[in-house]
């Protein structure tokens, strides 16, 4: 009987994988990879490791979840060592306890190798601080899509009124009805409002605005998931600590000079 390690690559940049997960990708026979995983990760494999694509876009899915399922369990069954690897954390909406279920199933040995996740991390490269003692004390991982579709149950009052910072997963394509329902329920609408997307790679971009106002600036910007959604004062901090894309603006003024 071989192993499963379900190993988070991080968020998009792939110096922010943990040491594990790279040892996990050096040493596995096979190795499921998500969509938004850098490849570049890849180049780390052995040379005769087994590469499967089962990512998933929207509307569309390489890979059902129950087949990716059975994936695992049959390679972990030929006594291969097996990697999942998923894009940030693969217990932050990265359906790993799915997975870790299926294999505890089947008695399938396992471990998780926890990632950075996106929300922290795309944030962080924005110059947003997702806690701070003057702005935030607390903060809320939210989805922006239900494995249903339904999107009422979400607990929009707590959230208004609970929770200091919120970060919203894949939330840009239901953005006016997040906003709409987070004011209807009590978020002031002048609170600032960041979107990041393609965070921690090298063409991260950042917009902002209010919750009142951001849907139109997506809109108009043109901004698609992958995107982070942050709301909240912390927002606020961007303009004095923002650096990565100062960081990316200095590296192509150095390239366009040189």
């Amino acid at each position: 009987m071989g192993k499963v390690y379900l190993v988070g690559a991080g968020p998009g940049d792939p110096e922010l994988i943990t040491v594990k997960g790279l040892k996990c990708i050096q040493q596995a026979d096979v190795i499921l990879y998500d969509r938004l995983i850098n490849e570049d990760l890849l180049a780390y494999a052995k040379p005769d490791a087994e590469l499967i694509f089962c990512g998933k876009l929207p509307g569309y899915h390489a890979m059902q979840q129950e087949t990716i399922n059975r994936s695992l369990v049959l390679h972990a069954k030929k006594g291969k060592t097996v990697v999942r690897l998923k894009g940030g954390d693969p217990f932050v909406f990265g359906r790993g306890g799915e997975e870790a279920e299926a294999l505890v199933q089947h008695g399938i040995e396992f471990e998780i190798v926890p990632g950075v996740t996106s929300a922290i991390a795309a944030a962080a490269y924005a110059g947003i601080p997702v806690t701070h003692r003057e702005f935030s004390s607390s903060v809320a991982f939210v989805t922006g899509h239900r494995r249903d579709g339904t999107r009422e149950d979400i607990k929009w009052e707590s959230l208004t009124k609970g929770i200091d910072t919120i970060a919203i997963y894949m939330g840009v394509h239901n953005l006016p009805y997040i906003c709409g329902q987070l004011i209807k329920y009590g978020k002031a609408p002048d609170t600032p409002t960041a979107i990041i997307q393609w965070g921690t790679t090298p063409i991260q971009r950042t917009v902002t605005g209010t919750l009142a106002t951001i849907a139109a600036i997506a809109a108009k910007e043109r901004i698609e998931n992958p995107s982070m959604v942050i709301i909240g004062d912390v927002v606020r901090l961007r303009a004095n600590i923002q650096w990565f894309e100062r960081l990316l603006s200095s590296s192509a003024a150095a390239g366009a000079t040189s």
